[in-house]
């Protein structure tokens, strides 16, 4: 017995180490290795917006009010963000609302706010005179941040205008008006410290993104192209299991795997500043469970596909819906129920779930055995039904 296994598990990485060595001595396919975690980390970091993403945004102002409210607010439109040095518009001047909506049209500009002819009167007068925000509709999201961003603004302006008043009519201290206008604040505070940011959410779906892609395809390629040249004959004819074929093919794309994750969570701490606040041990735990809920589907997959283009078409067919119902770029939260259905049976689901939980949350592992369980499960079944799938079909 203890000789049978000694041999399975020799043959295993005698296999799984060629496949290495085939791999490191293939220029291309190394190259294509380290460049798709760093092209894929460099994109997504840049292009998905962060809470501070808005810099020079063009943006209308229409000023009809020959007061000084009017000159106000145009002013603290120019200014940067708190704490940040890139100003939040680019102000352009139309000289009426039609000509706002045009430029807004031509794109020109990506809103605007109409400030009335009769506004720094209406004020002086105690009354609440309106400010008019035109919304690209084009572009919802970047519509929705502008519109936040001015109504936040505005509130602002309004609470402190509001504050003065108070204060030159009940003679009080402007702290004290302040208080009577705004009688409470909130303050946010998050789970672990440190200022979040939207690529700390996405880090840790990239990570398995990339780990799935590397699993998935590598394997359906592997074997494939074995096929395909005509040296998985060889393997075949060689005296050794099944088993211990796909063990092997299975290590070394589990050791790819590994190394593309480990990559990209370097790139993702030093070029984008992801703090990890749970456990390394854990978080390499996390790392293998994905690589083997993976590894199944692509045995199965790859050995029913008689051709390596057949097999990669099924894997992308099978990946692409996955990377955006997992909730690895957007919240299932925001997604339709039946959405969140679908998303309740895919196996990356639960690793995003459980490495967000580690990077982000700090949470450990009594907190995530959940997704640990069903990683296992989806692990176990899908690797008991590849061996003997792959033994009947590969011996055809």
């Amino acid at each position: 017995m203890f000789e049978n296994l000694k041999r399975l598990v020799m043959h295993s990485l005698r296999l799984g180490i060629k496949d290495l060595t085939v791999f490191a001595r293939d220029r291309m396919m190394l190259i294509s290795f380290i460049i798709m975690p760093i092209f894929m980390m460099v994109m997504m970091g840049f292009i998905f917006p962060s809470q501070n993403a808005l810099k020079n945004a063009p943006l209308g102002i229409v000023n009809l009010d020959p007061g000084p409210m009017g000159a106000q607010i145009a002013a603290v439109l120019q200014q940067p963000a708190p704490g940040q040095t890139d100003k939040m518009f680019e102000i352009a001047y139309p000289r009426s609302q039609a000509d706002a909506i045009e430029q807004i049209k031509k794109q020109a500009i990506n809103g605007a706010i109409v400030i009335p002819a009769d506004f720094s009167a209406k004020i002086t007068a105690g009354e609440q005179p309106p400010v008019v925000v035109i919304s690209d509709q084009s572009n919802p999201q970047l519509s929705s941040i502008i519109s936040g961003m001015l109504d936040s603004i505005m509130s602002a302006m309004s609470t402190q205008l509001g504050a003065a008043k108070v204060a030159s009519l009940a003679g009080v201290a402007p702290d004290q008006a302040m208080a009577i206008v705004k009688p409470f604040t909130v303050e946010t505070q998050g789970v672990v410290p440190g200022k979040p940011n939207y690529f700390q959410f996405m880090a840790p779906g990239l990570m398995a993104m990339v780990i799935m892609m590397a699993a998935m395809t590598g394997l359906a390629g592997s074997i494939s192209r074995e096929r395909e040249v005509g040296t998985l004959d060889g393997i075949l004819s060689a005296p050794i299991s099944r088993l211990s074929i796909v063990l092997g093919k299975s290590f070394a794309q589990v050791v790819r795997g590994l190394l593309q994750a480990v990559l990209t969570l370097i790139l993702a701490v030093v070029l984008f500043g992801v703090v990890i606040q749970g456990s390394l041990g854990l978080l390499a735990l996390l790392l293998v469970l994905t690589v083997f809920s993976f590894i199944g589907i692509g045995i199965v997959i790859s050995a029913i596909a008689s051709q390596q283009e057949t097999a990669m078409t099924i894997m992308m067919t099978l990946t692409f819906p996955m990377l955006f119902l997992s909730g690895a770029l957007f919240p299932i939260q925001q997604m339709p129920a039946v959405m969140q259905w679908i998303a309740k049976v895919i196996p990356l689901t639960y690793a995003v779930g459980a490495l967000r939980k580690c990077i982000v949350l700090g949470t450990g592992i009594s907190g995530m055995m959940p997704e640990v369980w069903v990683m296992l499960g989806f692990g176990v079944v899908f690797t008991a039904v590849a061996i003997p799938v792959f033994s009947r079909v590969i011996t055809r």
